[in-house]
């Protein structure tokens, strides 16, 4: 059976221009360079790589928070790349997102009721007369009570709040929902409540999600396939138990290695990178992990590998993937 696509990023960048004492141009900051990916309909795909390789920048390209610098953003089989923001507003319903910070993404000058009634004026797909019963039944949904209808953000708990970022993003029934590091911020018992809650919320209403971290172990329990990200690219796409069973990039091993193992008795051998993370403003040629690559050759500094199928479903941006 085919697979219904979500969503489909080809070949995009999104560069930041670097200006000068004179306000020239002097270079970009490549955030996100080539990435090329598909979300299919109810899936959950985990994005992960460490601080500063442009996660959050392509979650906030792909629903056009960002206007990308190139390549093409595809949502239910439409080329939203180069809409107006006029021409965005109808299709902003389909795609959402939660923030990693709920109490910035909430305006504290709001009345929670207020925020989520906001969302539906702006689209205005409800009636006047039904937003408040709208908004209580999606309270109600995210686990809050009807009294936290008229709290301010600074009255609830990191985890309300962070339920609450989760009803904006409910109330119009998207298609599509980035979430943003949205359990980084809060302690574990609560971060284990709203994983929970986004997995049975998916169930119910056939989500699909784009679920950025850092967090191996999380994304392990969420995601149905992951994305490993380093310095603006894309280096492997797999399975969530072909990328913890057999992980192919160098990269990827290194992440994994991080991860720790609540058994203090079995050996975990750990591969420790050397040199420092090279700068998105100068990335380096080839490969951009061969400077840090126990493994790299001439050519990897030399030619850059493109993203290549080694097995079904299952992707791979390195020269050397694959061998013996």
């Amino acid at each position: 059976m085919k697979k219904d696509i979500v969503l489909q990023a080809d070949h995009l960048r999104k560069w930041f221009p670097v200006k000068g004492f004179v306000g020239q141009t002097i270079g970009n900051v490549k955030a996100v360079d080539d990435v090329s990916f598909r979300l299919y309909r109810g899936e959950t795909y985990g994005l992960v790589g460490e601080t500063g390789c442009g996660k959050s920048t392509l979650g906030r390209t792909i629903i056009r928070l960002l206007d990308p610098t190139d390549g093409t953003i595809t949502v239910d089989g439409e080329d939203i790349t180069k809409l107006s923001h006029r021409q965005l507003r109808p299709i902003r319903s389909k795609m959402q997102m939660v923030f990693q910070d709920p109490y910035t993404s909430l305006d504290g000058r709001m009345h929670v009721g207020d925020i989520l009634m906001e969302t539906l004026a702006i689209q205005n797909e409800v009636p006047r007369e039904e937003r408040m019963n709208r908004v209580l039944a999606i309270l109600s949904e995210v686990g809050l009570l009807a009294e936290h209808f008229y709290r301010y953000p600074h009255e609830l708990s990191g985890g309300q709040r962070q339920r609450v970022g989760l009803a904006r993003a409910l109330l119009l029934h998207p298609d599509l929902i980035v979430c943003d590091e949205p359990v980084s911020a809060l302690d574990v018992s609560v971060r284990a409540q709203i994983i929970n809650l986004l997995l049975d919320l998916q169930k119910e209403e056939n989500l699909t999600y784009l679920f950025i971290s850092h967090d191996m172990s999380v994304v392990r329990y969420m995601a149905d396939r992951v994305g490993v990200m380093y310095l603006g690219h894309l280096v492997e796409e797999a399975g969530t138990d072909t990328i913890f069973r057999q992980p192919l990039h160098p990269y990827t091993q290194v992440l994994l290695s991080a991860v720790p193992t609540p058994d203090p008795h079995t050996k975990h051998e750990r591969v420790v990178l050397e040199g420092d993370l090279p700068s998105p403003l100068d990335p380096p040629s080839g490969c951009v992990f061969h400077t840090r690559c126990p493994h790299a050759t001439e050519r990897c500094a030399a030619e850059c590998p493109e993203m290549r199928e080694v097995a079904p479903g299952h992707r791979v941006a390195c020269h050397r993937a694959g061998e013996k």
